[in-house]
């Protein structure tokens, strides 16, 4: 049994803010693969549940006239993985959720669900700082926007107010445009597992495909939230593809990261998966922009 106050169905947006507004320890709930959860450990036992669940304004993957994608907050998983959008032009996106838990997991967890958490280890996440996601929220004042950057606050924590609703993940053309990327998740288990470290590198090769025209570098449950390693991204710029690269991205990031110990990893082992994906990564994600690799 789940202990649940009250359970509303919000019938579009505005009518979810609106029940928000008049419940202060009311939660909202889309896939629930998270929200119920908590409920049954008793973190959010006694709540009441706002659903966005079938709200069409939030669901579904599009391209606007600027060429911008923007994502519904409700679309589950399975669907970023699978559409011709994602596999077109933004494929890092695809690859790292398709990593989250299992099937049935992929089939009801939504991307905004995975955002709103607010953990680290969200599989989402690195990739969106790679790609300088930006956050679009409504409440009762309207909407808003943030940018992935200042989006997390700590270690389950955002920026969202108890009373907004995320309604669209916003990634700008000139964020994805001739970029090509890869995330690796280090876990465990090969699937139905939690991140141990997960990493995403986004590229822009040269016109002649040999050198770093612009790196993006993005980490998982290697600090206490989501992080970029803007040094480090800028350290390699003009660099020519090759070992001596994924070396200086490596080495860099660890400058710049702050892993903890925990069950699954201690500080010390952390530390050593953000140099090794950090140099796997680049390397592949150079690959997938059609470069060659120098050895």
């Amino acid at each position: 049994m789940y202990d649940i106050d009250k359970y509303y169905q919000a019938v579009d947006v505005d009518d979810a803010v609106r029940a928000l507004s008049k419940d202060p320890e009311a939660v909202v709930i889309s896939g629930g693969s998270d929200v119920l959860i908590k409920i049954r450990e008793g973190k959010l036992a006694g709540c009441s549940l706002v659903s966005i669940h079938g709200i069409k304004e939030l669901e579904g993957i599009r391209v606007e006239e600027d060429g911008t994608i923007a994502i519904g907050p409700a679309t589950t998983f399975s669907h970023i993985t699978n559409n011709q959008i994602i596999q077109d032009l933004i494929p890092i996106l695809g690859d790292a959720v398709d990593m989250a838990g299992g099937p049935q997991l992929r089939n009801i967890g939504t991307v905004g669900g995975n955002v709103c958490n607010g953990v680290t280890s969200a599989d989402s996440a690195s990739s969106f700082c790679c790609l300088n996601a930006v956050l679009v929220l409504k409440g009762p004042e309207g909407i808003r926007e943030v940018p992935i950057s200042q989006w997390y606050t700590g270690p389950g924590r955002t920026v969202r107010k108890h009373e907004e609703v995320l309604v669209s993940i916003r990634i700008k053309k000139e964020d994805y445009e001739g970029y090509s990327g890869h995330y690796i998740k280090y876990g465990k288990r090969g699937a139905m597992e939690i991140a141990t470290l997960g990493c995403a590198v986004t590229v822009k090769l040269s016109e002649d495909k040999k050198h770093i025209a612009d790196l993006r570098l993005a980490y998982g449950v290697a600090a206490p939230t989501p992080i970029r390693c803007h040094e480090t991204e800028q350290s390699v710029i003009g660099m020519e593809l090759g070992e001596a690269l994924a070396e200086k991205v490596g080495r860099g990031a660890l400058l710049e990261v702050n892993p903890r110990s925990s069950w699954r990893a201690s500080k010390e082992f952390r530390l050593q998966l953000v140099e090794e994906l950090g140099k796997r990564a680049v390397r592949q994600a150079a690959i997938n922009a059609g470069g060659e690799w120098d050895a």
